[in-house]
């Protein structure tokens, strides 16, 4: 089996917040040329995916780990989630703080009898595993949030541009040479959210995996939610619909609910698909030949690349 990988670090919003087309592109493309080599060198579909999360996480461009939006009350609590397709297998952390990459207690719940963990269970398990105590705050996101403290609806001031409401993730999929598939999602939340609102980043709406396909999800979470997204299309290619008609259907229905969210994915037969209904998703893939990426593409588009 040829490797494969998509990874994403956001939809909806544009490129200007994140310093631009060409910043926005060597990160992403950079990311996507070491988790290649890793795949090439025999690492298993689940650790690519972490070590890709990881990655994003600690690239303060992206809403995940390190500038991370902050809630209503001016504190980060970050979600993540992996799905381990070979084992169906789904772990996930919620709101959770003080911690550099969410996915990796995401990662440690793979192997829990309690797989999904909430706030001061979460607090308590980062304890447990003593991972080291680290603040995820950057100076942008401070001043974001404290623009929208004085009702600032422009979002815009003293060179600062927010991220859209509601938008920020950042997601792997990955297809290793023995077929295995896996897929990562995290996310900073949607900023100014009431505490304990929880994302769709670390429920199976917004990262889903078997051994047929895997999905990871970005948008407006409540939207995902609702659509059950990667679920929705994990369980279509599952019951024998091809990934391209999957996405197809799953978007329509989407377009037709007005829903603002974008999917990225790959089947067990290494085709890789990307989906918006927004303005842009900040996605790029390897398909085994050459990395490409999603980011001047029109809104509403669907792409799948050839076997």
């Amino acid at each position: 089996m040829q490797p494969k990988l998509i990874i994403h670090g956001g939809a909806g919003s544009s490129l200007e917040e994140k310093g631009g087309l060409e910043t926005v592109r060597k990160s992403l493309h950079r990311i996507v040329d070491e988790l290649h080599n890793l795949l090439l060198g025999d690492t298993k579909a689940i650790d690519v995916v972490v070590r890709g999360c990881q990655l994003l996480e600690d690239d303060p461009i992206f809403n995940a780990g390190t500038g991370s939006v902050l809630q209503s009350d001016g504190q980060i609590r970050m979600s993540a989630s992996l799905m381990d397709g070979l084992n169906h297998r789904f772990s996930g952390a919620i709101n959770v703080s003080r911690i550099k990459n969410p996915i990796e207690l995401a990662k440690a719940l793979q192997t829990s009898p309690d797989r999904v963990l909430s706030d001061n269970g979460a607090a308590e398990f980062v304890r447990e595993l003593q991972m080291p105590v680290y603040n995820p705050l950057t100076d942008k996101r401070l001043n974001e949030w404290l623009e929208d403290r004085k009702q600032d609806f422009s979002r815009k001031m003293a060179n600062v541009v927010a991220e859209s409401p509601g938008t920020g993730t950042i997601g792997v999929v990955v297809l290793d040479k023995e077929g295995r598939l896996a897929a990562g999602t995290s996310t900073g939340g949607k900023g100014f959210e009431k505490i304990g609102r929880v994302s769709d980043s670390a429920m199976p709406a917004g990262n889903y995996a078997t051994g047929s396909a895997g999905v990871s999800c970005t948008g407006i979470g409540e939207d995902i939610i609702d659509e059950c997204l990667a679920a929705k299309i994990v369980i279509r290619v599952t019951d024998g619909f091809s990934l391209k008609a999957a996405f197809e259907r799953s978007f329509a229905e989407a377009h037709e609910h007005q829903r603002e969210l974008g999917a990225i994915a790959i089947d067990a037969n290494g085709i890789i698909a990307w989906g918006k209904t927004c303005d842009v998703i900040l996605a790029a893939f390897h398909d085994g030949q050459k990395i490409s990426d999603s980011l001047e593409a029109a809104k509403g588009t669907l792409i799948f690349t050839a076997e």
